[in-house]
């Protein structure tokens, strides 16, 4: 046998063998092409499609630091004034640090869109003074974390927790940190409401709401608001009325906003509420009527310098002639990121022996605060 017969032989052996090994090989699967996120522009900036899905989601919040010094604006790190009439505040200060998480989602149904909202704070920080009698407010600490919101809407129809429509619907005064120095409304309730567009700039709500901490309903009697508007290019008209079903009063607020320029926007509101059924069982405060007196009113505005800075000021005045004036100036660093110093001002007078028709007679005390805020929306 000569070496090329040799050769031959070889490779028509090693190929037989080969074939006998590629009939019993595993057959490998093809991976399935990767489904990358898309982007859902139908709500606006920052949502996608889930995954499988036709539902938008959108994910967002921001973290917010805040140092406040003196009286006025050493509060209680939620932008509110614990115990704001007491008049007892100390000097002093308080630091606190936000963590809001939000989620959006958005969806197209037969029914209409159906949509959710959600808010949760994480908050770090410490008070002013001591309120609780432990005398543990100026302390560091985490505080509660609190579900601010959470609700589904169908076309208009929303329910969950929300803000009561009595504030959100009309708009919540200036462009300040300390806006409810001298209080417009109580935020946080459980609703069933309406939401719906006439047309020609004209919308409205109607809801029916459980209420707040000791203003929540004690009967299957709601609080019931209700509110129309009408907006154009030169600014809006805004209405709403409620009905307090725990002591059977009625109040109300009135705004205007009008664009005077592309730089300079000024509002007015006023707020008037019955008192009979109430002044003998506290601070002559209901749900919707949280200011002293019968009526009260907020009026400012914002000038905007250029894109990145901006001076926001606000005065209010109630009929316990309590009055108070905050005013700020707001830079964003870069997108996003914003920082406002802010001075506030309060003079107003404290309880007397609980006699609260004579208010206007007791001690004024004048506080002066000021506010430093670092946020970063994302």
């Amino acid at each position: 046998m000569n070496i090329k017969s040799l050769l031959l032989g070889s490779a028509a052996a090693l190929i037989a063998v080969s074939g006998a090994r590629a009939a019993d090989a595993v057959v490998v699967a093809e991976p399935e092409p990767a489904e990358y996120v898309k982007i859902c522009d139908v709500y606006g900036a920052g949502y996608f499609y889930i995954p499988g899905t036709e539902t938008c989601l959108r994910i967002g919040g921001y973290l917010r630091y805040d140092m406040g010094v003196g009286d006025s604006g050493a509060l209680d790190g939620a932008n509110n004034v614990s115990d704001h009439m007491d008049g007892d505040r100390n000097d002093t200060y308080y630091k606190n640090m936000r963590f809001t998480l939000r989620t959006y989602t958005g969806q197209e149904t037969e029914l209409g869109t159906l949509k959710t909202f959600t808010e949760t704070r994480f908050q770090f920080g410490n008070s002013s003074g001591d309120y609780t009698g432990g005398g543990a407010g100026w302390q560091a600490g985490n505080k509660t974390t609190t579900l601010n919101f959470a609700w589904i809407q169908l076309g208009g129809l929303r329910v969950g927790k929300d803000e009561t429509a009595y504030d959100q619907f009309v708009g919540y005064a200036g462009n300040v940190i300390q806006d409810t120095i001298i209080p417009y409304g109580i935020k946080d309730t459980n609703v069933l409401q309406y939401n719906f567009d006439a047309g020609n700039g004209v919308t409205g709500v109607v809801s029916l709401e459980e209420g707040t901490g000791v203003n929540t309903i004690d009967s299957y009697v709601p609080h019931v608001v209700g509110g129309l508007k009408y907006k154009g290019d030169w600014g809006a008209i805004t209405g709403v009325v409620a009905y307090d079903s725990n002591y059977e009063e009625v109040a109300g607020k009135v705004r205007l906003d009008v664009n005077v320029s592309k730089e300079l926007t000024l509002f007015v509101m006023g707020g008037y509420g019955t008192n009979d059924n109430i002044n003998d069982f506290g601070t002559g405060r209901t749900q919707y009527k949280p200011w002293g007196g019968n009526w009260a009113i907020w009026g400012g505005g914002t000038y905007k310098f250029n894109d990145k800075t901006s001076f926001n000021a606000q005065v209010s005045y109630d009929d316990w002639k309590n009055l108070a004036v905050a005013a700020n100036v707001a830079y964003t660093i870069v997108p996003g990121y914003t920082i406002t110093a802010e001075v506030d001002y309060l003079n107003a007078g404290k309880f007397d022996d609980f006699d609260f028709n004579n208010w206007t007679k007791a001690d004024k005390k004048s506080s002066v605060g000021g506010i430093v805020r670092f946020q970063r929306n994302f």
